[in-house]
């Protein structure tokens, strides 16, 4: 259901006639394609009545040459998604973020080494010092705002989250995942507090700065926060989200929480926004070199994640962008900086693939420039190998479990539910060649240890753990009340039908699965019980919740 509005026409047509760059992707396109045929062809799955969509608007050399709407932005009232729908933006949001930041430092009201506790007192001191520069680049060790609300049994969807509930909850933490510097752990709590330190540093709202600063200048006049979710935004696409059959249902994001999230926007506005990355018109050419300057560890290893953006590449071609997912909205924004080339997709339900698709269409741009992509080649590997490497693998420092699933029928093994392919009888890929495992001492009676590596990130070491079947004598001893008071909530652990469960309000029930000894698998978060060292005793339990490692809670 592709709807274009008279201007958005006569934009692309006058960006045909003087923007080179239409010619130079036209040059190898499919015999009797043409280019919006072939962007159309991308959103193909979305374009009819009944379904949400996407928004698609690609930008280069400074003109706005395509932009085109797929699907429903309401399916209640049968209302289309147009070049000019308002999506939210998710996680693309942290860029504008960075870059208020970026403003302030001009200013000469704050500087990146500054300790965030100097702005949020609030914060506990954890006796390490975490910077402004550590909150932009994901390396501050603080816990992320979304699973510790889901742990304290208000998880986004369920219950409406403010920005002072986000203070409070923060102040009552006591522990850091990791050393600030240590390692890179992407968070949205940091982004959440340097909205925070935006509106106390420049002494007015967090969305009246970047408006004055920011949208208003560089006239993004359909961009705006969601700091009340109940306001009526014209011409916004509702989320929805997919279930198994197949059905849609809605799924708005109810909270008024921003900074790490909560921009609303269009594709057309997102691209006035690349193309200020690319002339530096706002902010000037400091504000840009600032958010594209990638993170060091304390180590010296060089993160992809700058501030608000990743800088990476894209089959050879340099690639600054960042993807987004809140409710039902997901979203990606990338931009080609050395071929003057912005993508921009918004998608109002799940499902989707936003960065995929923005791929493509860039790719029919890029064309030549492109390196060709090298799949792995699978050599043969007896089955006996592959099913030794079979188990369920810890990483020592968060808990975190991988767990590798020999097929007899297939003779394969899968991790995550992906086949890998043998490239040797100690190393293995994805299917796309971007993550290997490597085995140490694959000549010992079992595995210990596996290297995991995506080329990118710094490797991370698994570690082989024993299979762990509680008998029903084991699982009574783990049963009790324990209570945390960095959440101010107690779990309580009870068998039932032969299982461990956890209840906690309001009404969550959360059966537990054995993964290795006394730590267990709910609903994807690694429930690890522990035990005084002198008498053995079950003393309490910690949980691994992706971006919440070892969250105390002790037993009553």
């Amino acid at each position: 259901m592709r709807y274009q509005t008279c201007r958005a026409v006569v934009g692309a047509v006058l960006a045909m006639l003087i923007g080179g760059g239409w010619v130079a992707a036209q040059q190898g396109s499919p015999a009797g394609q043409s280019i919006p045929a072939q962007i159309d062809k991308v959103f193909e799955r979305w374009d009819r009545p009944g379904s949400p969509g996407c928004a698609v608007g690609v930008g280069q050399h400074g003109k706005v040459i395509y932009t085109q709407a797929y699907g429903m932005a309401n399916l209640e009232y049968g209302v289309r998604n147009r070049p000019d729908t308002i999506f939210e933006s998710g996680s693309v949001a942290k860029q504008f973020t960075a870059s208020a930041i970026a403003l302030l430092v001009q200013d000469g009201k704050l500087s990146l080494a500054d300790p965030v506790r100097k702005y949020v007192p609030e914060l506990p001191d954890f006796g390490v010092s975490m910077t402004i520069q550590h909150f932009l680049n994901h390396t501050s060790g603080i816990r992320s705002q979304w699973p510790l609300l889901s742990l304290a049994g208000r998880p986004p969807g369920e219950a409406v989250h403010t920005i002072d509930e986000i203070l409070e909850l923060m102040s009552r933490q006591k522990e850091l995942n990791f050393k600030p510097g240590d390692e890179f752990l992407y968070n949205n709590t940091a982004f959440t507090l340097l909205g925070v330190i935006v509106q106390r540093v420049a002494g007015k709202p967090f969305t009246q700065f970047t408006q004055e600063r920011l949208f208003g200048p560089l006239g993004m006049t359909r961009t705006r926060w969601r700091d009340d979710f109940t306001a009526i935004v014209e011409n916004r696409a509702t989320a929805y989200r997919v279930a198994r059959d197949g059905s849609f249902h809605t799924n708005m994001s109810f909270t008024n929480v921003y900074g790490n999230g909560g921009l609303l926007t269009t594709v057309g506005d997102l691209l006035i926004w690349n193309e200020n990355l690319d002339t530096s018109r706002v902010g000037g050419r400091a504000m840009v070199d600032q958010i594209q300057t990638r993170g060091r560890l304390n180590d010296g290893f060089l993160n992809e994640y700058a501030q608000g953006l990743f800088v990476t590449d894209h089959r050879g071609v340099r690639e600054i962008s960042h993807g987004g997912s809140t409710a039902g909205y997901q979203t990606f924004l990338g931009r080609f900086p050395d071929e003057h080339l912005s993508v921009a997709v918004l998608c109002n339900t799940s499902g989707t693939n936003p960065a995929g698709y923005a791929h493509q269409v860039a790719d029919l741009f890029l064309g030549a420039k492109l390196k060709d992509i090298v799949k792995p080649v699978a050599v043969p590997v007896a089955p006996d190998v592959l099913q030794k490497l079979a188990g369920v693998y810890r990483e020592p420092r968060s808990d975190a479990v991988i767990r590798l699933v020999y097929d007899a029928e297939k003779k394969t093994l899968s991790a995550g539910g992906g086949a890998l392919v043998p490239t040797g009888p100690a190393s293995f890929s994805n299917q796309t060649g971007t993550r290997t495992f490597n085995v140490e001492r694959p000549d010992a009676p079992a595995p210990t240890r596996l290297i995991d590596s995506d080329g990118r990130s710094k490797p991370v070491t698994w570690v082989a753990e024993a299979p762990f079947a509680p008998s029903p004598e084991q699982l009574a001893v783990l049963v009790g009340d324990y209570y945390s008071d960095e959440l101010d909530i107690t779990y309580r652990v009870r068998v039932e039908n032969g299982s461990l469960v956890v209840r906690f309000r309001p009404a969550n029930r959360v059966p537990l699965s054995p993964v290795f000894i006394d730590a267990f698998d709910g609903e994807g978060n690694i429930v690890r019980f522990t035990r005084d060292t002198s008498s053995g005793r079950v003393d309490g339990l910690r949980i691994y919740a992706g971006r919440v490692r070892h969250l105390r809670f002790v037993r009553r």
